[in-house]
């Protein structure tokens, strides 16, 4: 039994212990001075971030990283986020948003006053419910240490179900202080999304076996299911004979890149999808950003076509398009009941999978980059993600170069469990996340894989002092930035939207002049900061970086 010392504070962190938690991230005020009292005398490692955003984005990727280790019963996901009142919740709120979109498992905390006197609306106060709410599954305040066990555990389950996301909590300070002879209470089973309304299954086994033509589209979230997903995706593939594609903005690998029914991932914009979604059937499962980033004028999803959705969430299913069968469930589970009740002949899945090929043609013409090495000897995009596969192919890549993300994803045969990447495309939140990934690793009992954070300029930018994190805690990664000097994205929309040429534009604001040193500004918070400017020096200096101790920046030098 807790002696008369014991207060809300010491509850909430013995309510982590117990949950599994072992790391803290945040920012501290004196509203969360409790908090870090406590935390002092318990086993939890607090993980000092300099920006509230940082804090969260560091949390974000740990989480994103450590379900994939989840599969042991002794590994809980959830990233823990400690922030500072209105202006720290407000700092944090880009990346909140961001982990959002990536269904990272978080509990964001924020101290707050004392609730007898929030009415004096003292300085930094805010409504901290009603601004985490939009994005966060849901959002409270304890407004009695009596409560706190109850709200406590009620966010973790909240953060860890499916579909998993943020989740927030006020901590106001006379509930941190006040005594308590409580206990945390126990979290209790973390339900699934189940395998689906039978009638269903069976309406999209007999969609499937119809067909002439199907397709299967595979969303993040059959990754973020697990391995057993991605398993059931190629059980289903197999029984179908149909072809396989990402979402739009898919930022996991959610099918086996060599399985010879694989095609291709697909760009965010419509021409694209059109094209490659022309099919009698498809199946989409677990999507969440399966539309273009831009207006449409046709519909990229033929209206004849019929339309399987599957996904642990309801709001997804016919969110955009409408939904010919509609299966609420793991994604996991409800594809391996699919392809256990459809039937198709051996011969029809043949028939099926001899137009995968020009498909694959089809893909090819839309996303990939021939590589067309220039006479001045200076670095493409497609030459650093080639050079990247080759040195460093086993690693952990955490990525947020927007322009470069697609030569990576076609050049590099990436694993799944091998790549997360910022689905909503707010920048700050990549160089944050690979910090977290660095940390998730730590706890690997192989020590996991390298981490290499793929971060463009314009990203690193944000936050460049996420590296001094990663050197206070002695972190091994390498952050390789392909380095353009510009907002190349911004400029492309340009062009998409008003046409033209570079020429025809100014392009005003999306330029960095004058530069920014890399190196020296990696070096300033305690990494290793290294340029390489030429295409002959990229083998030797990324691994150079990659058997160095600590963080280490590559400031890679390319050309648009």
């Amino acid at each position: 039994m807790p002696d008369d010392d014991y207060t809300g504070a010491d509850l909430f962190v013995d309510a982590l212990e117990q949950y599994g938690v072992t790391h803290l991230f945040g920012n501290p005020g004196t509203t969360e001075l409790p908090l870090m009292q406590s935390i002092a005398g318990s086993s939890l490692e607090y993980v000092l971030g300099l920006h509230e955003d940082i804090a969260v984005g560091m949390a974000s990727g740990y989480a994103a990283t450590r379900r994939y280790q989840s599969h042991r019963e002794d590994v809980n996901p959830l990233g823990v986020v400690n922030l500072h009142v209105a202006p720290g919740l407000a700092h944090g709120l880009g990346n909140i948003q961001n982990a959002a979109w990536t269904g990272a498992p978080l509990l964001v905390t924020a101290g707050n006053h004392s609730t007898d006197f929030q009415h004096e609306e003292p300085i930094l106060s805010g409504d901290l419910v009603e601004m985490a709410k939009e994005y966060c599954k849901w959002s409270a305040e304890v407004q009695d240490v009596s409560a706190l066990p109850t709200m406590i555990r009620r966010a973790v389950r909240t953060a860890l179900a499916p579909p998993t996301g943020p989740v927030f909590l006020g901590l106001p300070m006379d509930v941190m202080m006040e005594s308590t002879d409580a206990d945390p209470e126990r979290i209790g089973a973390i339900p699934s999304g189940g395998r689906g309304d039978p009638k269903q299954i069976a309406a999209a086994a007999e969609a499937l076996e119809s067909a002439d033509d199907p397709v299967l589209v595979l969303g993040d979230r059959v990754a973020r299911s697990g391995h057993q997903a991605i398993a059931a995706g190629v059980e289903l593939a197999e029984a179908t004979g149909a072809a396989v594609y990402s979402e739009m903005v898919t930022c996991e690998i959610n099918y086996p890149p060599d399985h010879d029914q694989w095609v291709s991932f697909v760009s965010p914009g419509p021409e694209m999808a059109r094209t490659v979604f022309d099919a009698d059937a498809l199946v989409f499962v677990g999507c969440t950003t399966n539309t273009p980033y831009i207006p449409y004028d046709e519909p990229y999803i033929p209206d004849e076509a019929t339309t399987i959705h599957v996904n642990a969430d309801s709001w997804e299913i016919g969110k955009n398009q409408p939904a010919d069968v509609a299966v609420v469930g793991d994604p996991g589970e409800v594809m391996s009941e699919i392809a256990s009740a459809v039937n198709v002949t051996r011969e029809e899945q043949e028939r099926r999978k001899d137009m995968i090929p020009e498909r694959r043609e089809v893909a090819h013409e839309f996303l990939h980059t021939e590589r067309e090495d220039r006479s001045d000897g200076s670095i493409s995009k497609v030459a650093l993600a080639d050079a990247l596969a080759e040195t460093v192919p086993n690693s952990y890549v955490v990525n947020e170069s927007n322009t470069s993300k697609y030569a990576l994803l076609t050049r590099w045969q990436l694993e799944p469990e091998q790549f997360i990447s910022n689905k909503n495309g707010g920048l700050g939140y990549g160089l944050p996340a690979t910090v977290g990934a660095a940390v998730a690793m730590t706890e690997r009992d192989d020590g996991g894989r390298p981490v290499v954070g793929f971060i463009g300029d314009g990203s690193y930018l944000y936050y460049p002092q996420s590296l001094y994190s990663a050197a206070r805690y002695d972190l091994d990664l390498t952050v390789v930035v392909p380095d353009n000097r510009n907002y190349r994205i911004l400029k492309d929309g340009m062009l998409n939207i008003f046409g033209g040429t570079d020429e025809d534009h100014e392009y005003v604001g999306m330029d960095f002049e004058p530069g920014v040193d890399l190196v020296e500004n990696a070096e300033s918070h305690g990494a290793t900061g290294m340029r390489v400017t030429q295409r002959d020096g990229l083998q030797e200096t990324l691994t150079e970086a990659a058997e160095t101790d600590g963080p280490v920046v590559v400031d890679a030098i390319v050309h648009d």
